[in-house]
């Protein structure tokens, strides 16, 4: 459930906060200018940035005791729809905002930037019992494909795995980043896709469950909540093209892991980067990126995108 993952990131990164202060890390007003700060911070969107922005709502208001950050969990879609409507001051994102959001974004006067604050292995998971450990995106789209009418792991051309298991398909629902993602890159279409799977919605736990108690499940997810919980099912490796890539820190940053390496954006209006504490809720995400990502097992930004995305802030914050 979300609560149960909400109190495992406050516990990491409570713990992270400890670790940094007995190493002479900082603990209030930490230099950087950020300390004195009040008042609210509102983030809502997709399941799969949500626990990194969690993590680092945690640490901020460690640091910054009369600042509240509140995360929801909406879905990508459902974060951009409150996000232009002005209703909240910055959308977790798990792809890029569409024009046909950019266009409602503008109507209502919300200016924005995309803010990289993480990288992402899209993680296509198994029951640990499975003796497969590697399918090609050709065999993805037998699998996913709208038309698709796969039922067997059997039936998948060129697996060869002697594996006679019925196929149980587990997927996050229409409004997620991730599935909006994994539908273009995998299919060639965003929102291609069979219908006949058991659609967990924003609840990647339901999808956990299913995979773990059932020999033939299969369930792709953001790669942090893999990470969280590693011991419990088997992520495949993909083969994008160019042999058989396994998710990891390093083939999300340098792209290896293709075509299911992304971006994890945050997207701050303009408007409310005016106000001090999203400001600096902002710029803390980006300059301790590390630090948070540690905290929920997530892939940091690389120097070079710190940088970028500082800049970036800059720039929309005028």
């Amino acid at each position: 459930m979300i609560v149960d993952r909400w109190l495992r990131v406050a516990s990491a990164a409570g713990a992270l906060v400890l670790a940094l202060a007995a190493c002479g890390g900082d603990n209030g007003d930490n230099g950087d200018g950020i300390g004195g700060l009040s008042g609210t911070v509102e983030l809502d969107g997709s399941s799969t940035v949500g626990p990194i922005s969690e993590a680092a709502a945690a640490l901020f208001m460690q640091e910054n005791r009369d600042v509240r950050v509140s995360v929801g969990i909406s879905g990508t879609g459902g974060g951009f729809e409150r996000f232009c409507n002005g209703e909240t001051d910055i959308s977790n994102a798990s792809r890029p905002i569409s024009p046909e959001e950019t266009a409602t974004c503008g109507s209502n006067g919300v200016e924005f930037e995309q803010i990289t604050v993480g990288n992402d292995a899209l993680t296509v998971m198994v029951n640990l019992d499975n003796p497969v450990d590697c399918l090609t995106v050709e065999q993805l789209q037998q699998i996913w494909g709208p038309e698709s009418t796969v039922s067997n792991w059997n039936e998948i051309e060129g697996l060869g795995v002697d594996f006679d298991e019925p196929l149980e398909l587990y997927g996050p629902g229409t409004d997620s980043g991730t599935f909006d993602y994994f539908t273009d890159a995998i299919n060639g279409e965003e929102g291609a896709q069979r219908t006949d799977y058991n659609n967990i919605g924003e609840d990647d736990n339901t999808g956990l469950i299913g995979v773990e108690g059932t020999l033939g499940g299969l369930f792709y997810v953001g790669y942090t909540y893999y990470i969280e919980n590693q011991d419990r099912v088997k992520a495949l490796a993909i083969d994008g093209g160019n042999g058989c890539v396994a998710p990891s820190d390093a083939t999300a940053q340098d792209g290896s892991y293709s075509p299911l390496s992304r971006g994890l954006f945050i997207f701050p209006s303009a408007a409310a980067l005016e106000r001090p504490e999203v400001r600096a809720f902002v710029e803390f995400y980006i300059q301790r990126n590390d630090d948070i990502a540690t905290a929920v097992g997530a892939i940091a930004l690389t120097g070079a995108q710190r940088t970028e995305m500082l800049d970036a802030v800059a720039g929309l914050a005028g």
